[in-house]
């Protein structure tokens, strides 16, 4: 078990289990610009129970590492494991998830009841772990979910981290619809994918892109945040409304708006 003053946290970029002394603010502030603040990049991570893990990592370490420093300072990470972490950290173990912007400021988010999508037939995703391609569906996020987990599938994650992008007025006419200021790079690829979907065929779901490309822009997260896992396991992250994000918590929210070059 750790020690009192210790966290574990999953962490999705880069795909890691976790040790640290820093609490969850501190710990994105950590992982997102360094000690030094000589490097910049979003971070995305959970904190977990460790009383929920299984035998699958060398939870020794932590009281063996996991240690201040003789200066009195915190030890920051521990890395507990780093292949296929994901995969063995049990959903039930997940507690709330916590999104850093590349300066350093942290949301939290805690786990919801997902109601559903709101009727709407298209849909964007971003995978975030273990994979990142960048999807069209016309699935729901359950579904989607389901079928990329499902162990039926040729091609299947046993886990996936993924959120439900905006798609402004593409998500009703691809072809016609405005694109407002939605940053996706690939915008014709897009609305020829969602035509194709539109249109029907075998193919529920089409890959926009293969990879995260550049910065993650939370700002184009529409509901929130999904954990789904074979066998039915599925979780649910909501994100604030855009009223909740510019009241309560405006730097972050600023933060998240502002392109770094």
């Amino acid at each position: 078990m750790p020690e009192p003053d210790a966290h574990l946290y999953l962490s999705l970029i880069p795909e890691a289990l976790i040790a640290s002394q820093l609490p969850p603010e501190e710990f994105g502030r950590y992982m997102a610009v360094g000690e030094k603040f000589l490097s910049r990049g979003e971070a995305l991570f959970f904190e977990v129970e460790p009383g929920l893990l299984p035998d699958a990592f060398p939870m020794g370490l932590v009281g063996e590492r996991c240690r201040t420093h003789p200066d009195g300072s915190p030890k920051r990470s521990v890395y507990l494991g780093t292949y296929r972490a994901l995969e063995r950290v049990p959903i039930e173990a997940l507690g709330a998830l916590y999104l850093t912007t590349d300066d350093g400021r942290v949301l939290e988010l805690e786990r919801g009841e997902f109601t559903g999508s709101g009727g709407r037939e298209l849909h964007l995703y971003q995978e975030f772990c273990p994979a990142t391609p960048r999807v069209a569906s016309r699935l729901s996020p359950r579904e989607f979910g389901a079928a990329v987990t499902g162990v039926a599938q040729p091609i299947s994650f046993p886990k996936l981290v993924f959120a439900d992008l905006a798609l402004g007025g593409l998500a009703d006419d691809p072809l016609g619809g405005a694109v407002g200021d939605l940053p996706y790079r690939e915008i014709d690829h897009l609305r020829s994918c969602l035509r194709d979907l539109l249109e029907g065929g075998a193919k529920a779901s089409k890959n926009v892109s293969r990879r995260l490309v550049g910065r993650v822009h939370y700002r184009t997260v529409r509901s929130g945040f999904f954990v789904a896992g074979g066998g039915g396991g599925f979780a649910f992250y909501p994100m604030p409304t855009k009223a909740e994000l510019e009241g309560e918590h405006h730097r972050w929210w600023s933060s998240a708006q502002t392109v770094s070059i």
